[in-house]
């Protein structure tokens, strides 16, 4: 399911390409790229759900009055997801500005949802660029973002 999110990511949403409305006609494309048709859904499922994060009424991940220094607690499920080198990242993330209490959660919640048995730091800066390129307002923290992914840097922002 991974490698079809970032095959999306990569083909698609960062080309700026335009999507194709038609699931039908996404779903054919990447069964001709050689995906399997149940990770195929689970992927357009996840984006989905993705999308659906900015489109309710009730956005849960939008944390209000939440003041700065406060240490997140994570769940013995999502400890096993990520491990301390992705949990320090997360909270290098929050201290540089790139993400807030709100997108953070967004981050957990889609990183939770990915089927695979593996997953490391390069895929969870993968799923914090695909957040971030989803959350209006979030250009700068976006860019940022991207700098840390592409162009491996000494781990300074600018």
């Amino acid at each position: 399911m991974f490698d079809i999110l970032m095959y999306l990511f990569e083909n698609f949403i960062h080309s700026e390409t335009e999507i194709r409305v038609d699931q039908d006609e996404l779903t054919d494309e990447l069964i001709r790229a050689g995906f399997h048709h149940d990770e195929i859904y689970k992927a357009l499922a996840w984006l989905e759900k993705l999308a659906a994060l900015q489109e309710t009424d009730i956005k849960p991940y939008f944390c209000k009055g939440i003041s700065s220094g406060v240490s997140r607690i994570y769940t013995q499920e999502e400890q096993m997801r990520l491990d301390v080198e992705c949990q320090g990242f997360l909270l290098f993330l929050e201290q540089v500005g790139v993400l807030d209490a709100s997108t953070r959660e967004m981050v957990i919640d889609r990183v939770m949802e990915i089927d695979s048995p593996e997953f490391c730091l390069e895929d969870l800066k993968w799923v914090v660029l695909m957040v971030l390129f989803n959350v209006p307002g979030k250009e700068n923290a976006y860019a940022q973002m991207e700098d840390l992914l592409f162009e491996e840097s000494d781990g300074t922002l600018h």
